[in-house]
């Protein structure tokens, strides 16, 4: 990491809350310093923080986190107060200036809004502002939600084109099997992204107070490296851990991307959470997508599910049913059912017009 200009640092519920005992001030103003001092060095951080409805749940006094999402909706209100508060308070001691940035999965689904966001985070940026960005616990719903605060570090690291993602956890990093049930087990220091072993390491839910767990950071971490960025998942109370990890140290476990990166919209049709749709191919188009680089057509598909608009990001699946692509559809749901299993010649006859002569082109389409 000792060449990296751009950060972004994850910091997870379990670590700000001290385990849901309260928003930690002592633990906030370390990172704080080692992040001012990262600052003052040239290097540009983004802080995606959990813990609001830790936060919350400690204000209200409840001990059990409720399952009801307008009483989630209500602690996060609360506890994002307190959280706010803490971070500008510990970055004002350092001369530094902060902004809360609250996000939904809306906001990154749509073109104009996630080209927004870029654009704010990036001006924030060049100000020398530090982002404090956190999912909008108060208004998302089950739909609509991340999920955890890894998978939006990640959707961010994509965003603003970072150079690394940086979770710390309150684990030493990626074991190769859980090292409470396993004494065996050993710390995976360095693998590739997205290597499909890792997952099998990983599995396993989160703590009561947080949503993710180490098969969330690796999901995350596959993520992020569809923009180039590497990710390292860290003990968040190592001493100086960001200071370290800067300057090279091999600290938990470092899973790094391809060399090869997608350009801004593909990284942003593969960061889609949820599509309008789904398109089941047959062996051969799935060839012609991986192997050749080909568009896809409609004589390739064999099933078309969901609701979906022309232009709509929809999910391309191998016929055993896995997500092998995503892109941008030409045709309604309705209108990609009439043409499907049909040959390109045939989709003005059935359609009574043609748009385009592909379901969706290569250009806007993205392999995962």
């Amino acid at each position: 990491m000792e060449s990296s200009k751009r950060l972004v640092v994850k910091i997870g519920s379990t670590l700000i809350t001290n385990h849901g005992a309260g928003v930690d001030h002592a633990a906030i103003a370390d990172w704080v310093r080692q992040i001012a001092n990262l600052r003052a060095r040239g290097i540009e951080v983004l802080l995606v923080s959990s813990g609001a409805i830790a936060e919350g749940m400690q204000r209200l006094g409840w001990s059990r986190r409720p399952h009801e999402v307008n009483l989630l909706q209500a602690a996060a209100a609360v506890g994002q107060m307190g959280l706010v508060q803490v971070y500008e308070s510990a970055f004002r001691e350092h001369g530094l200036h902060t902004a809360q940035i609250l996000l939904t999965h809306d906001d990154l689904s749509d073109r104009n809004r996630y080209l927004n966001a870029r654009s704010t985070l990036t001006s924030l940026i060049g100000l020398k502002v530090i982002p404090v960005i956190n999912e909008n616990d108060t208004v998302v719903t089950d739909e609509i939600k991340f999920g955890d605060n890894d998978t939006l570090g990640a959707l961010v690291a994509n965003l603003v084109e970072a150079d690394w993602l940086v979770i710390l956890t309150d684990q030493q990093g990626l074991f190769t099997a859980d090292p409470r049930k396993d004494t065996a087990a050993t710390i995976v220091r360095e693998a590739r992204a997205g290597d499909p072993e890792l997952e099998r390491m990983a599995g396993g839910s989160g703590s009561e107070f947080g949503r993710g767990g180490m098969l969330t950071k690796v999901l995350a971490a596959r993520r992020a490296a569809l923009s180039g960025a590497n990710t390292v998942i860290a003990y968040g109370r190592e001493s100086n851990v960001l200071l370290r990890l800067a300057k090279g140290e091999k600290i938990g476990t470092r899973l790094l991307a391809d060399t090869l990166t997608l350009d801004a919209r593909k990284t942003w049709m593969a960061g889609h959470l949820k599509t309008g749709g789904s398109l089941t191919l047959d062996a051969g188009a799935v060839r012609a997508l991986r192997q050749e680089g080909k568009s896809l057509l409609p004589i390739g598909v064999t099933a078309v599910s969901g609701v979906f608009e022309r232009g709509e990001v929809v999910s391309c699946l191998a016929p055993e049913g896995n997500e092998i692509a995503r892109g941008l559809v030409n045709y309604s749901a309705a209108e990609s059912a009439k043409i499907a299993r049909r040959p390109t010649s045939e989709i003005e006859t059935l359609l009574g017009y043609i748009a385009e002569p592909e379901l969706i082109h290569r250009n806007n389409l993205v392999l995962l």
